[in-house]
């Protein structure tokens, strides 16, 4: 029989950019559900009071800093998680940069090149190592947060609407290649109030709220739940899927 219980006992996580928004959120589901976490991102004091967080729930903790997009730290965060937590069942690609803000058609090849590095190869060095040391071999669930923007165009963050489309498209072609021992998934958050998009909401938020059927902008904990959703057994039967979370602004 399929579980219906919505817990990760035993599971072990490992979620990139999970110290602010949209991550933190997941890592304090994940780790009330009884996962073990790992998290990888950029800066040691975020890190240190993450992993302080997590271990007050409850939950075993891991910490990298690095980049979501070197494939040095990328190695080395997979391999620790293996070694020190006992495995890797689930991984949650969710580090975003966006350091262009405008036309696609007026980005820099730098900006560029830094946006495919972190939202598009990362990912899928990610994805490559966790099937490596243990997917592979013991089966998984790995949840990519993409964005309504890489479903359809929108504008100011062109070429990341581009990069996250690029990352919809992999979820699918990961979910043919490696099913049926790894489901692969994707969540696309509409306009969540995090500091990254705080300069798309700020100066409008009860404006922009009123054009959602919801009539409120999305909160971290909104898209935490059907992540967690998707890395339970509840969710057993489904791969392969981009779920737009956006309050029915598509509406």
């Amino acid at each position: 029989m399929i579980s219906t219980d919505l817990r990760l006992d035993g599971k072990i996580a490992l979620v990139t950019g999970g110290t602010r928004g949209i991550g933190r959120a997941i890592v304090e589901a994940y780790a009330r559900a009884g996962a073990s976490v790992a998290v990888l991102a950029r800066k040691p004091a975020e890190l240190a009071e993450t992993t302080a967080a997590v271990e007050a729930i409850g939950a075993r903790a891991l910490s990298y800093a690095g980049s979501a997009g070197d494939p040095a730290a990328i190695d080395a965060v997979t391999q620790a998680c293996v070694a020190e937590l006992g495995g890797l069942d689930i991984l949650v690609n969710n580090a975003a940069t966006n350091p262009a803000f405008g036309p696609i058609i007026e980005t820099e090849a730098r900006a560029v090149d830094k946006v495919l590095e972190v939202n598009v190869v990362g990912p899928l060095l990610l994805a490559q190592s966790a099937w490596r040391l243990w997917m592979r071999e013991h089966g998984g669930a790995i949840v990519n947060i993409v964005s309504t923007g890489g479903i359809r165009p929108a504008p100011f963050i062109g070429i990341y609407n581009v990069s996250k489309a690029a990352l919809a498209h992999m979820t699918r072609q990961l979910a043919l290649e490696l099913a049926p021992s790894v489901r692969v998934n994707a969540i696309a958050p509409g306009l969540v109030k995090t500091d990254m998009s705080r300069v798309l909401y700020e100066s409008g938020e009860e404006a922009l709220a009123a054009r959602h059927p919801m009539r409120r902008l999305g909160v971290p904990d909104d898209i935490a739940g059907l992540a967690l959703f998707l890395a339970s057994d509840i969710s057993s039967w489904m791969t392969g899927e981009v779920i737009a979370v956006e309050g029915g602004m598509s509406l």
